[in-house]
């Protein structure tokens, strides 16, 4: 059998050395225009950062060989034809025409079987000055090496056009390397596509810790050069910024020039259009990767996901199913699950966001949670601040958002693994999980999340998020903020509003009826638990207007609001108040 292979980053390589194990007989080609082949492109902000030093490492295997022409020769016994561009593909003698760069030499090479591995390129808009020295759009290895030369010659600023997951992943190598770095995102918000609002902003807050400029709402006018022709501004609509280099990381799009040409089908998405065993509209032409449309586990929809493990998982199905038989398989789709981090801390998500569920036609129930990734008395325990979708009509899980600087990936893993399976929300929270101190505590906090929006579609409990608190205190002046921790964490930073009252969970019984029944009351503590229970507590005591805010005041988020400017401060640890037995043992 002969199988060409367009392409030769991460699906075409897969479906190629899993096609050699199957049938060792094959006759595969790769066909790749650039001289490197099957790297590991999602290391590149970590290569520019400095946490690998050669760019090699991206080409390694796990024994440490370089994926080069040799090893595929060699090792897996498939012919690489690097340095060579497919022009054309002939599907009525079923040949595809290609085109040596450096010989200039065009040919034609038969196939039994097609594989269109042709990946993604980035979305460049048409901004003056694109193409002036400097300006990078990480297309490959060789953007990764030029922008690292720039910082080794001493750049000093830098600014990233686009704030989703490269645009994070970059501005961690740059301020690793002491770059002034600054975001500019036309959208309302960083990471707006991938996070709600209210996941969103503790990420702003985090890497304005960090002096990172975010400048949302903003659109690039221009770049300007200096007299050398390297990049020195970028013009946006809200102000003029110095940089000396520029990363254009607004996203990529689909490859698909020569399955058009060729009259293959393509999708809504424009990616092109493949079924459930990624074959094209021509069944002798498979697709995989970053080229193509693929389908979303929740919704059955259209989806772009241009991912590097998906990419891997298609070769693997697609070579299954060019050798047939037992291994034949179809791909059931993808949840967009994504996991990448900036300093300490990591972002996760999979599923859908609280808005894309709502514009899929889901009536649904969320829920925010601040837990641990341990035992809060091991030193290593880090928060992890957990958003929770729900389909109120199945009690299915629909989403999952995670930030924090504890093990995201552990529970984002485990809330992928329960959407791939259609888990409601009920299963999920008596998932047996492994336990032991240093891993987790003793119920997970993914567990624990779960539990807090039982109670809540269960009518257990009455809560609200940050941000609809925030909505009501800019709307509602007639209301009360019931701070229900100790008088020392009060005292150490609380509220700044003339609304917010302070009484100890431990006292709320004796003084509750202080507390005007007919107004609104918003109870608040650190974490959420301590003000669900003196919730509970009121409302059996005929306060109907209770409610506790979901998360505490660890995820307020003072600016939400605009009148309110006075974030709480955050007491150092030596300042902490001792708690007592009782307070123990409510919290408990």
């Amino acid at each position: 059998m002969k199988i060409v292979i367009i392409g030769g980053v991460a699906c075409g390589p897969k479906a190629a050395a899993r096609i050699h194990r199957l049938r060792p007989d094959a006759d595969i080609v790769i066909v790749e225009k650039n001289e490197i082949l099957s790297y590991a492109g999602c290391g590149i902000p970590y290569y520019i950062g400095g946490d690998i030093n050669n760019i090699k490492e991206l080409m390694k295997t796990n024994a440490g060989i370089i994926r080069d022409t040799h090893y595929f020769r060699n090792f897996k016994g498939v012919t690489v034809l690097n340095k060579t561009v497919a022009t054309a593909i002939d599907r009525n003698d079923k040949s595809v025409e290609i085109l040596n760069l450096e010989r200039s030499e065009p040919r034609k090479i038969a196939y039994d079987k097609l594989v269109l591995a042709t990946g993604s390129v980035p979305v460049v808009p048409p901004i003056p000055g694109a193409d002036l020295k400097g300006v990078f759009s990480l297309r490959d290895l060789n953007d990764a090496k030029h922008i690292r030369e720039r910082i080794r010659n001493g750049a000093k600023r830098a600014v990233i056009i686009g704030g989703g997951a490269i645009g994070i992943e970059i501005t961690e190598a740059f301020v690793k390397n002491q770059i002034e770095t600054h975001i500019v995102e036309a959208r309302e918000r960083i990471l707006a596509r991938s996070l709600d609002a209210d996941m969103s902003k503790l990420v702003f807050e985090y890497l304005e810790l960090d002096e990172v400029h975010q400048h949302v709402k903003s659109k690039v006018l221009a770049f300007e050069g200096d007299m050398h022709g390297n990049v020195c501004k970028v013009r946006t609509a809200t102000g003029d910024i110095a940089t000396d280099l520029v990363v254009i990381a607004i996203g990529v799009r689909p490859n698909t020039l020569l399955a058009q040409q060729a009259g293959l089908e393509l999708g809504e998405t424009g990616a092109i259009k493949v079924n459930e065993f990624l074959q094209t509209s021509d069944p002798d032409i498979y697709a995989g990767g970053d080229c193509v449309e693929n389908r979303h586990i929740l919704t059955n929809t259209a989806i772009y996901s241009p991912m590097g493990d998906t990419a891997n998982k298609h070769g693997r199905v697609i070579a299954n199913n060019i050798c047939g038989g037992s291994q034949a398989c179809s791909f059931p789709g993808v949840l967009n699950t994504m996991v990448y981090k900036y300093s300490d801390l990591t972002i996760g998500h999979a599923g859908l966001t609280e808005q894309n569920a709502l514009e899929h036609g889901f009536e649904v129930e969320t829920t925010l949670y601040a837990g641990l990734d341990k035992p809060e008395f091991l030193p290593s325990a880090r928060r992890i601040d957990i958003k929770m979708v729900v389909d109120k009509a199945t009690r299915k899980l629909l989403g999952i958002q995670l930030v924090g600087e504890g093990d995201v990936s552990k529970r984002l893993d485990v809330a992928a693994t329960a959407m791939s399976l259609g888990a409601t929300i009920d299963q999920i929270s008596n998932i047996d999980l492994g336990y032991a101190p240093p891993y987790s505590p003793a119920i997970d906090s993914i567990l624990s999340g779960s539990n807090v929006i039982q109670n809540k579609m269960n009518g257990v409990s009455h809560s609200l998020s940050p941000l609809e608190v925030a909505r009501l205190m800019s709307t509602h002046t007639d209301m009360v903020v019931l701070d229900v921790r100790t008088r020392g964490e009060f005292d150490a930073g609380h509220i700044d509003d003339p609304r917010v009252q302070w009484m100890s969970l431990v006292d709320l019984n004796k003084s509750a009826q202080q507390l005007p029944r007919e107004k609104l009351v918003v109870v608040v503590c650190h974490v959420g638990l301590r003000s669900y229970e003196a919730c509970q507590y009121l409302r059996s005591a005929g306060f109907d207007n209770a409610f506790f805010m979901e998360g505490g005041l660890s995820l307020w988020q003072p600016r939400m609001i605009a009148h309110n400017q006075n974030p709480v401060p955050k007491p150092e640890p030596e300042a902490e108040p001792a708690v007592t037995e009782a307070e123990e043992l409510a919290e408990a």
